[in-house]
């Protein structure tokens, strides 16, 4: 209706896009609401019904922002069909009758040219190098200056906008139109070539052969050193960065208690801190404070149950709850002992590539995608069956 109503107007129904686009809305995934789905699911399990299968999926709709939803939806249509079908019916420009030796006469095309070769490799490269000499900002982890010119080099690729601009600034049939259309064309080689080569200057002057995250374990599970439960010579081990106060960590979740009832000896689980929201670099202290009390384990499995209640003044509570000396436990706790045992996971999460929680290792590998249950567990069932199949010798 939107689309339909400017249309009738006059006024260029791109606009209709750029207004819905802005008014979707878009927010992080709401716990509270999660627990709400997994409760209607619950109701659903327990006494299955029409209405309760409506209300199961409201429920679950509601825990993800209608952006996100609908990216996932339109992802493929608008990659596979969209995009194709208004490039072709936009980019076509018959070079019949000389049009493309006047067009590289032409300061229109040329200046189309420079717009998307240079401006983009200008305007995104400088903008985002003073920004970060500046402070404003800091680069993702993994990503240097020379992939940042070099992905600034290739959003010269882009064509759509460009002509949609050209439709509107001189229509894409007249003749200013077709020279402006022959130098997105043209933009779009030299933006891959220019692109392509400024990675290859970085990679071998900068060493910045890939902006990947670290995929291995750094360093290795050491059991002098690590949180460990199960046994040390386990055939499969997991390893989770966590949070004592992040929602879907594998204790918040139950899905240790999954894992656990699945594979039981088989499998040894790690713990290592990173502490990212407001009360996790004190509740990881508090963790330390209690494994110096060999209370790692009790401490982890009684506090992740109550994670809205992780002032000190709460630890504190939760050391006398579990009988831990609680003298000991307040001057482990601001201890630079427990400080430097912490920071030592932080600089392992960073070298490994982890940075949010959970994140997850198996066998010493991040683990990409999703991280339920049920992942987990066919991860770790492939690399089980992955470490028998190297175990049983070749026949001759």
């Amino acid at each position: 209706m939107l689309w339909f109503a400017t249309v009738t107007s006059g006024v260029h129904a791109s606009l209709a896009g750029m207004l819905a686009g802005l008014l979707i809305p878009a927010y992080a995934t709401r716990r509270h609401k999660v627990v709400e789905a997994r409760q209607l699911f619950r109701d659903f399990w327990q006494s299955p019904s029409a209405a309760s299968a409506r209300a199961v999926n409201r429920g679950l709709a509601q825990g993800i922002s209608v952006n996100e939803r609908m990216h996932e939806v339109l992802r493929l249509p608008t990659a596979l069909l969209i995009v194709p079908i208004f490039a072709l019916a936009n980019a076509g420009v018959d070079l019949r009758g000389g049009v493309l030796a006047d067009s590289f006469r032409s300061p229109v095309t040329w200046g189309v040219i420079a717009g998307l070769v240079l401006g983009k490799l200008l305007g995104i490269g400088l903008a985002t190098f003073f920004a970060v000499r500046l402070g404003a900002g800091r680069l993702p982890e993994g990503v240097g200056m020379g992939s940042v010119f070099g992905g600034a080099a290739l959003s010269g690729i882009g064509f759509t906008v460009s002509l949609l601009i050209i439709s509107l600034a001189f229509g894409s049939t007249s003749e200013l139109g077709r020279l402006a259309t022959v130098g997105v064309l043209v933009a779009m080689v030299l933006a891959t070539l220019l692109g392509w080569s400024i990675f290859k200057v970085a990679a071998k002057l900068w060493g910045e052969e890939t902006a990947d995250l670290p995929m291995l374990l750094t360093p290795p599970v050491d059991p002098e050193v690590d949180h460990i439960r199960g046994p040390e010579d386990a055939q499969l081990t997991l390893v989770e960065f966590v949070d004592f106060e992040c929602p879907y960590c594998a204790h918040a979740t139950g899905s240790w208690e999954d894992l656990r009832a699945r594979f039981g000896d088989d499998l040894r689980y790690v713990v290592r801190q990173l502490p990212h929201h407001p009360h996790g670099p004190i509740a990881a202290r508090a963790s330390e404070a209690a494994s110096n009390q060999g209370m790692f384990w009790p401490w982890l499995d009684f506090v992740f149950t109550r994670q809205h209640a992780l002032e000190r003044d709460d630890l504190i509570g939760y050391a006398t709850d579990l009988g831990l000396d609680v003298d000991r436990f307040v001057h482990d706790l601001d201890s630079d002992e427990v400080r430097q045992r912490v920071e030592r996971d932080l600089a392992s999460a960073e070298a490994s590539g982890a940075h949010a929680t959970p994140t997850f290792f198996i066998q010493g590998r991040r683990l990409l995608g999703s991280y339920d249950a049920r992942a987990l567990t066919a991860a770790l069932e492939t690399s089980r069956r992955g470490t028998r199949t190297k175990q049983i010798p070749s026949s001759s």
